[in-house]
């Protein structure tokens, strides 16, 4: 049996129905060794496509969905690319899903899928279904239940590469002011080596800039925005995470009827690799477009142009530091457990100050362009904050910090590091 968080003993989380009890957490002569271990509850995967890298994006899911409920009334959750259903065990044991549909579009995951689920009792107090799993394509699922009125508070599309197809069918089928957390995996559009891949699938055309990760995730909110604002709706980035592994982009968004009115968050931005200045434009600076540091244009060369993809904040500080304040009393972080959830959450409140632009600083970069070696990044946003620059570490790149302060200074702010 692996184990695959530090955290999966002794944890107790009132959100739990009464009526489930984990198996034992130790394997014993007269159990299978493929059971895995996730936050307690223990699982299977078969041959189903399973990362464990990706349970901190799992925690964070549940974590909002557990949060969504304190607020209303029932929590119905629609899993629509559930794998082996670790995702969907989790939201009814750990969220307190009222109701839950699991869908996988392979049939031949049906037996794995119903064996994790039924932990969970199918049948709640009064008869009703609590969990149903099915198996057709996502964007399907999704149109019948909007189709049938059957309207869900968290819709989670954990896909695959760049398929962009599925978010008008998930902001059908989602309640107004309901969640959906959206995926991408498409790093090769994120770092700008696929412009019409990213065009075709986001509506944005992504050239090579140093900070592609964020990108990715700017790229995704982008599409989402665009393709609510066709709908008559607004989307809000509650938390956007990058993870290393395949890469992943996963966006929580929260969905509200009306379309967006300002439009100062979705527009281009622009990098010059002569002074490594980066800069946003709106809709109205087309064909205005230049470096206001050294005065570079788009024609010289020198100065990129990516978009259109959403600039503003990527995370709610205020939700954030909710969610961290239910994963200490559910025991998932405090007295040194739980380090990496806990510098993640802080570090997205970090980086949700408004004053703070888009992108990031890589220090190595600072350190080249001023023929330095690396200053220390505490040293660094030390000096940067006496300035009166905004300025937080990066949860995308760990020797990264994003700031409002121009890379011209910053390399000045290096250089009299050593020279002092």
């Amino acid at each position: 049996m692996q184990i695959l968080s530090p955290l999966s003993f002794n944890v107790k989380k009132p959100q739990i129905p009464p009526s489930f009890k984990p198996k034992s957490h130790q394997s014993n002569s007269n159990e299978s060794s493929d059971y895995l271990i996730e936050r307690g509850l223990k699982f299977q995967v078969g041959e189903s496509f399973f990362r464990h890298e990706s349970f901190t994006g799992r925690d964070l899911g549940v974590l909002a969905a557990a949060h969504y409920k304190r607020s209303n009334p029932e929590l119905r959750v629609l899993d629509a690319m559930c794998g082996c259903g670790v995702r969907s065990l989790r939201y009814l044991a750990e969220s307190g899903a009222d109701y839950l549909l699991a869908n996988d579009a392979n049939d031949e995951n049906r037996e794995l899928i119903v064996g994790n689920l039924s932990q969970i009792p199918q049948f709640g107090v009064q008869g009703s279904k609590k969990w149903v799993v099915t198996h057709l394509d996502a964007n399907r699922v999704m149109s019948e239940c909007y189709l049938q009125k059957d309207f869900f508070d968290l819709i989670d599309v954990d896909s695959f590469g760049s398929d962009s197809s599925f978010l008008r069918s998930a902001f059908n089928a989602v309640k107004m002011d309901g969640l959906v957390y959206v995926t991408s995996t498409d790093g090769f559009s994120a770092g700008g080596h696929q412009p019409h891949n990213s065009l075709a699938c986001y509506g944005a055309y992504i050239r090579p800039m140093p900070y592609p990760n964020e990108l990715g995730l700017r790229m995704l909110i982008g599409g989402a925005v665009r393709e609510a604002c066709v709908m008559g709706y607004n989307v809000t980035p509650l938390f956007s995470y990058y993870s290393y592994h395949g890469p992943v982009f996963r966006v929580m968004l929260r969905v509200n009827r009306g379309r967006l009115s300002d439009m100062r968050h979705y527009g281009f931005v622009s990098y010059c690799h002569g002074c490594g200045n980066s800069q946003a434009f709106t809709w109205h600076e087309l064909g205005k477009i230049f470096c206001s540091n050294c005065s570079a244009k788009p024609s010289s060369g020198s100065l990129v142009v990516s978009g259109p993809l959403w600039t503003g904040p990527l995370h709610d500080g205020a939700y954030l530091a909710e969610l961290l304040e239910l994963a200490q009393q559910w025991g998932w972080i405090g007295d040194g457990i739980g380090l990496d959830l806990e510098k993640l959450i802080k570090l997205m409140i970090g980086e949700s100050d408004p004053e703070l632009p888009f992108g990031y600083i890589k220090i190595d970069q600072i350190a080249k362009r001023a023929k330095v070696n690396s200053p220390p990044i505490r040293s660094l946003i030390s000096t940067l904050q006496k300035e009166g620059y905004a300025v937080s570490r990066s949860h995308i790149v760990s020797n990264a910090i994003k700031t409002n302060c121009p890379m011209t200074t910053c390399v000045t702010i290096a250089k009299d590091h050593y020279n002092y």
